[in-house]
């Protein structure tokens, strides 16, 4: 049986270069004090009015990301954190950490200069710099398919590369709709049709866990200022704002194993909305790297969230 949110929940807004983080700092549901892992899972069953309310109409809209703060469990962490949007819970977000970042020195709960975070998937390490920009250092990342291909009613075929990130993406370089701004509604056609395409074909990561995300790629719109632009559809429909830090570590992934970027070489990755993250990764065992993905983030409201239990949309609509 799910447990209704609490009558008062407090929340932070920011967003990452245009994309979304809503964090909730006080009033979040109790989920007991395990690994972060079992503690998304039990959201995910047990809470899912509470991810609605937080996320949809009226309160939100399909772009928000939540970001439920909780105790870390592993013992050097400073806090804990479980994303979450329109659909359901999310491994990992990296612009979601650079929003929490600049969050927890909003509520002056940030001790230093970096900060150690527990997330379901493993921990990661944020630095700030003086200018207020955040560097997340992300969890292990690796490509495990290349060259796999799809087809599409409309599009033929389309030919992309699985790789993790934080979150499962399937990556597509310069196939599809032109990756503007414009576009909008045939990118998410497109990236729609590629994800169904996938399911229909039984690609999966690795382990069978569904390929949630799907990321297009181009040429970016000033060659001097961004080595390349994309389009991230998130799963529940909605598309990234932000050039997506966990797709962009899944992207160097891929540009490591193919040669194409060395070590510690900087990689800037332009949005939808020409907006840049940097990254650079360093080498792990394999084929394995440890992505740092740097962006800023901009608190733009708090909040007080009521719930009245006669409201007929006080989970979302």
């Amino acid at each position: 049986m799910q447990e209704a949110p609490s009558t008062s929940v407090k929340v932070i807004d920011s967003h990452t270069i245009g994309e979304p983080t809503r964090v909730i700092f006080s009033g979040g549901p109790e989920l007991g004090t395990g690994p972060l892992s079992d503690r998304a899972a039990k959201f995910s069953a047990e809470h899912e009015d509470f991810r609605r309310a937080v996320c949809l109409e009226p309160r939100g809209h399909d772009g928000v990301v939540g970001a439920l703060l909780v105790e870390p469990h592993a013992a050097d962490c400073d806090a804990g954190i479980i994303f979450f949007n329109n659909r359901d819970t999310l491994g990992m977000c990296i612009h979601g950490t650079i929003g929490l970042v600049a969050t927890l020195r909003y509520l002056g709960r940030l001790n230093g200069s970096s900060c150690r975070i527990d997330t379901p998937v493993g921990p990661v390490t944020a630095e700030v710099d003086p200018q207020g920009r955040v560097s997340v250092t992300n969890v292990p990342c690796f490509r495990t398919h290349h060259g796999v291909s799809v087809e599409l009613t409309d599009h033929g075929t389309i030919t992309g590369d699985v790789a993790w990130g934080g979150n499962w993406f399937f990556l597509v370089d310069g196939q599809g709709p032109t990756i503007d701004s414009t576009n909008i509604h045939e990118l998410t056609h497109f990236c729609e049709s590629v994800r169904e395409a996938l399911i229909e074909a039984g690609v999966t990561a690795f382990d069978g866990h569904e390929i949630d995300h799907i990321e297009l790629f181009g040429p970016p719109t000033d060659s001097n200022t961004a080595d390349s632009r994309n389009f991230v559809l998130c799963p529940g429909g909605a598309y990234d704002r932000s050039p997506c830090g966990t797709g962009l570590s899944a992207k160097l992934a891929c540009l490591a194993a193919d040669g194409k970027l060395q070590p510690g070489q900087i990689w800037r990755q332009a949005s939808i909305l020409n907006q840049n993250f940097e990254a650079s990764y360093r080498q792990l065992e394999g084929e394995k790297i440890l992505p740092t993905v740097t962006g800023k983030a901009w608190i733009t409201g708090e909040a007080t969230f009521l719930f009245d239990p006669e409201d007929p949309f006080q989970f979302g609509v």
